[in-house]
């Protein structure tokens, strides 16, 4: 496994930041900068992924995006970004977390692998957002 370090996003990542997400709107970066809501994974001194989040009905964590640049996955990576930030929501007394992804992913299999469990989904049928069924997880945190 390689060596690991996991810390905040800082404004000196930012094109770091965007050549992995392409969701994130340029201008709510320095949001997340400011309200911790977004970390970055170095792995043997490379900074390899990325994991941001929001509150979802103001009260939920919802992780927004896991992503681990190709090579690097596979490899535990992953699974330490989301039990950092699974921990950190503890510590700040969240006792539900959540995330989604689509039915076609296979990431469904890696949050369940982590104790996530189906909680609902749905579909956009609207132009220009349709995509396969978004399928909605949830875990306890343990507080």
């Amino acid at each position: 496994m390689p060596d690991t370090n996991i810390r905040y996003v800082e404004e000196a990542d930012r094109a770091f930041w965007f050549s992995l997400d392409r969701h994130l709107p340029t201008d709510v970066f320095a949001r997340k900068v400011r309200d911790r809501m977004g970390y970055v994974l170095s792995a043997d001194g490379q900074r390899t992924g990325i994991l941001r989040w929001s509150l979802f009905w103001d009260s939920i964590p919802f992780c927004n995006l896991l992503f681990i640049r190709d090579g690097w996955q596979r490899q535990g990576l992953g699974r330490q970004l989301m039990e950092r930030w699974e921990k950190d929501m503890a510590m700040q007394g969240f006792p539900l977390v959540m995330v989604s992804t689509q039915a076609d992913e296979t990431a469904q299999y890696f949050y369940r692998a982590l104790g996530y469990r189906d909680c609902g989904g749905f579909i956009l049928p609207f132009p220009g957002y349709e995509q396969p069924l978004e399928v909605i997880m949830a875990k306890e945190t343990g507080i």
